[in-house]
C-alpha cells in the first residue's frame, strides 16, 4: 500500500496556459480582443502579463511589456477620447483606439506565434 501523500501529482495539459510562454502570450492578446464585447477580459489579460513578466524568457518578456504597455495607453486614448467626445471629435479617438488596439494585438500574436520577440516593446506605434 502506498502512501498517496508521497505520489507527485500528474501535470494537466491544461496548467500551461498559465505559464510563462507562447500560449499565455496568446491568451494575453485574444482577452484583448475578448474585451470589445466582454470588457473584463482586458484585466484578466492585464493580470496575467504582470504576473508571468518577471519569470519569461527575454522574447517572451518583450510580449508582456508590449500588452501591459497597450492596455494603459489604450485606456490613456479612452479617457481623452470620452473627455473629447463632448466637442465630437472624441467619436474618432474612439475608433483610432480601437484600430490601433486591434493592429497592435494581431501583430503580437503572429509575432508570438513565431517565438520572435517584439522588436521595441516600448513604442507607443507598432
Amino acid at each position: 500500500m502506498t502512501d498517496p501523500g508521497s505520489q507527485m501529482p500528474h501535470s494537466r495539459e491544461t496548467d500551461r496556459w498559465l505559464e510563462p510562454g507562447k500560449v499565455n502570450i496568446q491568451i494575453v492578446y485574444v482577452s484583448y480582443l475578448l474585451g470589445f464585447a466582454i470588457g473584463i477580459t482586458p484585466l484578466i489579460g492585464l493580470v496575467l502579463a504582470y504576473l508571468n513578466r518577471g519569470a519569461a524568457d527575454v522574447w517572451a518578456r518583450t510580449h508582456y511589456d508590449w500588452a501591459i504597455r497597450t492596455f494603459w495607453i489604450a485606456l490613456l486614448f479612452v479617457v481623452v477620447s470620452a473627455l473629447l467626445s463632448v466637442v465630437l471629435i472624441g467619436v474618432l479617438g474612439f475608433v483610432a483606439t480601437a484600430v490601433w488596439i486591434v493592429v497592435r494585438c494581431v501583430v503580437g500574436l503572429q509575432k508570438a506565434a513565431r517565438e520572435e520577440p517584439i522588436t521595441n516593446p516600448e513604442s507607443w506605434w507598432l
